[in-house]
């Protein structure tokens, strides 16, 4: 009884094959099964107008079908990251952010990352404005330090206007111009231009090398107790 149904279709799918639908179009349009489709139309001769007909409406359907994945993927996406802005936001509530030894083990921890450590000096060089910004705030809170006791070092590609630049880091960060003591220029990179984003590499200096030591070493112990 199927058998028949299918068969009295055939001519119908044939039809709609020569007009250049493929197999899984004409099996959504008939619900004839594509096993059956396949044994009757692989032998369907087509025109080559109707063979470039059937490629062209192949690569519309695999435009459509990449257009929706990316669409897809992307809104996968945004999910994952609307999740994790959530959640950090409720790690951060249940932190009290006028504890200070919270934040000293937070400066502790990046400063074991991001510090000199191999100088006599407390110094955190950073490509990013929050980081240092941070590491001014908390220094200063925890270390008592005046805004004066901080300066800077700036290292910048070759073919960066050094005036602009310090005023940039001069705005982000808060610090007079006077406290940019030195600007050092990679002369290596002469010649080959920089990303109108990147705006160097600022080296904020602050305090004694006493600072730099009781963070390593509390980022230390912490991590071994941790570990």
């Amino acid at each position: 009884m199927g058998v028949s149904k299918y068969e009295s279709l055939k001519p119908s799918a044939i039809k709609l094959r020569k007009q250049g639908l493929s197999i899984p179009e004409i099996e959504k349009r008939t619900g004839i099964p594509r096993s059956n489709l396949s044994g009757w139309l692989k032998t369907v001769p087509l025109t080559n107008k109707q063979k470039q007909k059937l490629h062209d409406n192949w690569t519309k359907a695999l435009v459509t079908a990449r257009k929706g994945a990316v669409k897809w993927h992307n809104e996968q996406k945004r999910l994952r990251l609307k999740k994790a802005h959530e959640e950090a936001l409720e790690t951060l509530d249940k932190i009290n952010q006028d504890d200070r030894a919270t934040l000293e083990l937070a400066l502790a921890i990046l400063y074991l990352g991001e510090g000199t450590k191999r100088k006599v000096e407390t110094s955190l060089p950073n490509s990013d404005p929050s980081i240092l910004r941070f590491f001014i705030a908390a220094t200063s809170k925890l270390y008592g330090l005046e805004r004066t006791q901080f300066y800077a070092v700036l290292y910048l590609r070759y073919d960066q206007d050094v005036e602009e630049t310090i005023k940039y880091w001069s705005r982000a960060l808060g610090l007079p111009i006077s406290a940019f003591k030195r600007v050092n220029r990679d002369k290596r990179t002469a010649g080959t231009k920089t990303y109108a984003t990147y705006k160097g590499v600022c080296n904020v200096h602050c305090g004694s090398v006493a600072i730099q030591r009781k963070l390593v070493y509390l980022a230390n112990a912490y991590l071994d107790k941790i570990n």
